[in-house]
């Protein structure tokens, strides 16, 4: 669907995206994470061709993106992190508006009108004006309007910056449907918990260059620890280090112990020893290495410092 080929693009001040090569296959759910300033959204804009790069290509269904390229953009819904609708006017005016940039048959863009807002539960607030809306709300109709003249391919911009929670689940909830009937999606997030929810593949961008790219598994893969061990400090489980230390290294910390295990430890011993020692397995938190620390590994900072 999408092959983006050593781009490069400069500004005056900064070099936004240096040699960025990557490519999203048909139907997949694809993130592009990384933080504030890493060339998330200046790579949106040269995928949906609102800016040229400076040197390398990039491929849409086969055709080059450019400026002037208006077949690859009537092939993209575009969800951007900047709210683009009419504050002063209904919501159903709105995907009235935007339906006929893309010249929607009106029969056809009544039925998707109605299709959309229920799909981002605003049906019964299609005629109050924008200007009423809650931000989430906001967010939620702005994904309906991308989606009028049913695109293959959606870019979500940051679509859930600001957005409270019941929003986020929605747009959430939205986006895996859309994708299981065949939409593919970039996604780009500096939330790491939103790209491991909704995201099949991930790149992790930082500072305008792909520093990783993969399957979640495959990501995580790249760090040097497997899974740690978490136990809940209380009168059952203080002063049973000793215990502990069996399977692997021992951290002992304010509020809880922290085990490492080593390449002996086995899941099923751990907790027969667990139960025999009278401790309840509740105290017990497995943690398996995250993106967080995946980023944090790659780059020796943190994502959103």
């Amino acid at each position: 669907m999408i092959e983006v080929q050593n781009i490069t693009k400069k500004f005056p001040t900064v070099t936004a995206l240096d040699g960025v090569s990557l490519e999203v296959r048909d139907g997949e759910f694809f993130g592009l994470l990384g933080p504030n300033g890493a060339g998330k959204s200046t790579l949106m804009n040269l995928l949906v061709g609102y800016l040229d790069p400076d040197a390398g290509r990039i491929l849409i269904g086969g055709e080059t993106v450019t400026r002037n390229t208006l077949s690859t953009r009537r092939m993209i819904g575009l969800v951007p992190q900047s709210l683009a609708l009419y504050d002063d006017i209904p919501a159903q005016e709105n995907m009235e508006i935007f339906g006929s940039f893309f010249h929607v048959e009106s029969r056809v863009l009544k039925e998707r009108i109605k299709e959309r807002l229920e799909a981002v539960q605003l049906y019964d607030r299609r005629k109050d004006k924008v200007k009423t809306f809650s931000g989430g709300m906001k967010r939620r109709l702005n994904l309906a309007a991308s989606l009028l003249h049913d695109p293959p391919l959606l870019l979500c911009d940051e679509p859930t910056v600001g957005v409270d929670p019941q929003s986020r689940n929605a747009i959430f909830d939205y986006l895996v449907a859309l994708n299981k009937h065949g939409k593919t999606i970039v996604y780009t997030t500096h939330y790491m918990e939103e790209a491991e929810r909704l995201c099949s593949r991930i790149a992790i961008i930082d500072s305008g260059t792909i520093i990783a790219e993969g399957i979640l598994d495959q990501l995580l893969e790249k760090l040097t620890y497997d899974e740690s061990v978490s136990i809940t400090k209380n009168a059952s489980t203080v002063g049973k280090l000793d215990l502990f230390k069996q399977f692997g290294a021992v951290i002992d910390e304010n509020d809880r112990i922290e085990l490492k295990p080593d390449k002996r430890f086995r899941l099923s011993a751990f907790f027969d020893c667990i139960e025999q020692n009278g401790i309840n397995p509740r105290f017990i938190e497995l943690r398996k290495p995250t993106l967080e620390a995946l980023f944090l590994h790659l780059t020796g900072r943190r994502l959103r410092d």
